[in-house]
């Protein structure tokens, strides 16, 4: 049954592509973002099922406003998915940027748990809703250079976990999708906007792709109501557990 779902960072990637095969199946999409005219572009592509909402999930206040002020025809929302992330930088930690850190930590931690306290409440009183929240394979397996990112992504994964225990029995669901690797802006924007080393990651490889991963987020939030999958490892098949090409040291 279609109903109202809310993707943060919408306007590339995984979230665009979430975007995109909720607002195709029936569903009302709320999508935030920090780039206003990306954001305008997917309203006229989606039409009035999608609501664009240009948000800084880093901005605490921010944050809260604006969910709290959503117009009538987008609420209540049944499924959140914390899509808003990055990663910046391969250095290794003793040469690596603390904006970067920084950076890291106020989106991929702060920004998530902002837009879930900021939902969830209202999830538990109606005794249904779903939080759907993008972790990496990065929180499960480290590699070097991955430092503060990878650390970002294993706080999303136990987050997810501790949150799921504490919504025990209130009806609402929490799932975490763990991906590995996957082509799109992601690596361009950890690059600093290198398409040579954003390429490089990816030659001769089959990644995955944004609506990849938009499909099997879909098919998480469709599943009945008693059914919570949980946590979600996906891979390329041509990546494994191991070091591979996309864990590589650049040269």
């Amino acid at each position: 049954m279609a109903g109202i779902v809310c993707v943060t960072g919408a306007t590339s990637g995984i979230g665009r592509a979430t975007a995109e095969r909720f607002a195709k199946e029936g569903w009302k999409v709320i999508g935030t973002g920090r780039r206003a005219d990306r954001l305008q572009g997917l309203a006229v592509e989606l039409g009035a099922f999608f609501y664009p909402l240009e948000l800084d999930v880093r901005d605490r206040e921010a944050v809260a406003k604006a969910f709290a002020a959503l117009p009538d025809a987008f609420t209540p929302v049944d499924v959140l998915v914390n899509n808003a992330g990055l990663a910046l930088g391969r250095e290794p930690a003793w040469d690596a940027s603390l904006d970067d850190w920084d950076n890291m930590v106020d989106t991929n931690i702060k920004g998530l748990y902002y837009c879930t306290k900021a939902l969830l409440g209202d999830m538990v009183k109606r005794g249904r809703g779903h939080v759907i929240n993008i972790s990496s394979i990065a929180g499960n397996y480290s590699y070097p250079g991955g430092n503060v990112y990878g650390s970002s992504k294993a706080f999303v994964t136990h987050f997810s976990s501790n949150l799921r225990g504490d919504l025990h029995g209130t009806g609402v669901r929490v799932t975490n999708v763990e991906p590995g690797m996957l082509e799109s802006e992601f690596s361009l924007v950890r690059f600093k906007g290198s398409q040579e080393k954003s390429d490089a990651v990816y030659k001769g490889m089959d990644p995955l792709t944004p609506e990849d991963l938009a499909d099997i987020i879909f098919y998480a939030a469709s599943l009945p109501a008693h059914v919570d999958l949980c946590r979600i490892e996906v891979m390329p098949t041509c990546q494994s557990t191991g070091p591979t090409r996309a864990f590589a040291k650049e040269k």
